[in-house]
């Protein structure tokens, strides 16, 4: 039975600039009409007096609902907390899949604020009612620094587009078009004519300052792109237009790259401020012991997870991350063509992809990252497409991850023989 079945329920739908409010009576009778709070502190000091009247007059504490929306939810959500009220806030999924029961079609923020309160006060469903504010600042700063990086790898593309036309060689050249080595010639000599006509001390001894790499690898770049420019001077395209665009492009590029700085150094100032809870520090550090999690990777997974405590199962936690799989069955059909639910955390499953894909590689010296999870790739595969393989990975690595933060562990990597051996082992230990 719902616990909040006998007390007074708040259902809050909320927007952007306003909310609308509904009260129900603890007999499940509807308290008050509907009535709409702007997001002002009026509003908030509004809401929170009429709450209170309810709880003077039934004697009781009053549990108050809304939608986990974005950003829109928070200042109102952290209002109800620091006055103590009970608030939570439910998925949105949940609402949407029941606000049209009635016959009639409905649909307005008056009935949506009731149909919050009736769903919350009648029905069993998961809520939440954790809000740690350094926590949500850590999460929104790694979120940040993620869609920088992906608005990032777009001009990266349109760069590489670009040279492709004005100075095709050029890509060729540095592995990282968009390293300082690369960034920094490109500005200084955009025009394949820049690089014949100028210095060849200049262009090396800036290729020494800025890679470090010696001699023998600047004279070797610069060979390259000497080679490069006399070729593009007949089949790139001279068009001064295309070279301030080129330009611009390279500035952009380079404010990304400040801005994404910026949000590092807040991330790790916020990490060694003593705000952020000890065991969330922790797993941090725990995380990085899986080869190719990163200081940054860690962050953003620990940061979407939260309390660990609410993940009982591995199971949740792949769910919570949107890799189970959609289930399409009716009578007896079944549904063979199951895709991912993707209805997790976006920013956590974005760090986890990249996680798998590194997983599967092998670095420079041949030796993989991870040798257990390249060789399960490498059988899991069948024929199948890349993205299926990967989106296995990605599942183990959450087994992983469930584990180590679950055990309090490091990551130590066993081939799934002497893992098998190592269980059997302890169940007759457990026996004996």
């Amino acid at each position: 039975m719902n616990k909040y079945i006998n007390r007074p329920v708040v259902g809050i739908d909320v927007a952007a600039e306003f909310s609308m409010v509904a009260i129900l009576a603890p007999d499940g009778e509807v308290y008050r009409k509907s009535f709409r709070i702007n997001h002002t502190l009026d509003g908030f000091e509004y809401l929170a007096s009429e709450i209170k009247k309810v709880e003077e007059k039934y004697d009781m504490k009053v549990a108050s609902f809304m939608e986990s929306t974005g950003v829109y939810h928070i200042s109102l959500f952290h209002f109800l907390n620091d006055n103590k009220f009970d608030v939570f806030t439910i998925n949105p999924l949940i609402t949407n899949s029941n606000k049209n029961f009635d016959i009639r079609k409905v649909k307005n923020d008056k009935q949506d604020a009731l149909a919050i309160a009736k769903i919350c006060k009648f029905q069993n469903i998961k809520v939440s009612s954790n809000f740690d504010k350094e926590l949500y600042t850590l999460k929104s700063l790694c979120r940040e620094y993620y869609k920088l990086t992906d608005t990032k790898s777009t001009f990266k593309k349109k760069l590489s587009n670009e040279l492709r036309v004005i100075f095709p060689g050029y890509l060729n050249i540095f592995s990282d078009t968009t390293s300082k080595s690369s960034l920094q010639i490109l500005k200084k000599y955009p025009r394949p004519i820049d690089i014949l006509s100028a210095d060849k001390t200049e262009i090396i001894d800036l290729l020494l300052k800025l890679s470090r790499k010696g001699m023998k690898y600047a004279e070797n770049k610069y060979d390259l792109l000497l080679a490069a420019a006399k070729e593009s001077l007949i089949t790139g395209v001279p068009s001064d237009s295309l070279f301030v665009k080129l330009k611009a492009n390279i500035s952009i590029i380079e404010n990304f790259e400040v801005q994404m700085d910026l949000l590092l150094s807040e991330i790790k100032n916020l990490l060694s401020s003593g705000k952020i809870p000890s065991d969330i520090l922790k797993n941090i550090e725990l995380l990085q012991s899986i080869p190719g999690i990163g200081e940054v990777t860690a962050i953003t997974i620990i940061s979407e997870i939260g309390d660990f405590k609410n993940f009982a199962k591995s199971k949740k936690l792949v769910a919570f991350f949107g890799l189970d799989p959609s289930v399409n069955e009716s009578g007896k059909f079944k549904g063979s063509n199951n895709h991912i639910s993707k209805r997790g955390t976006r920013p956590g499953r974005r760090a986890l992809y990249a996680v798998a894909l590194a997983s599967v590689r092998s670095k420079r010296n041949g030796l993989a990252t991870n040798s257990v999870l390249l060789n399960y790739y490498k059988e899991n595969m069948n024929g199948k497409s890349k993205k299926v393989g990967i989106v296995a990975v990605m599942k183990k690595l959450l087994g992983y991850i469930f584990s180590i933060l679950k055990n309090q562990k490091s990551y130590e990597i066993r081939h799934p023989e002497l893992h098998c051996k190592m269980y059997v082992e302890n169940q007759y230990l457990k026996v004996a």
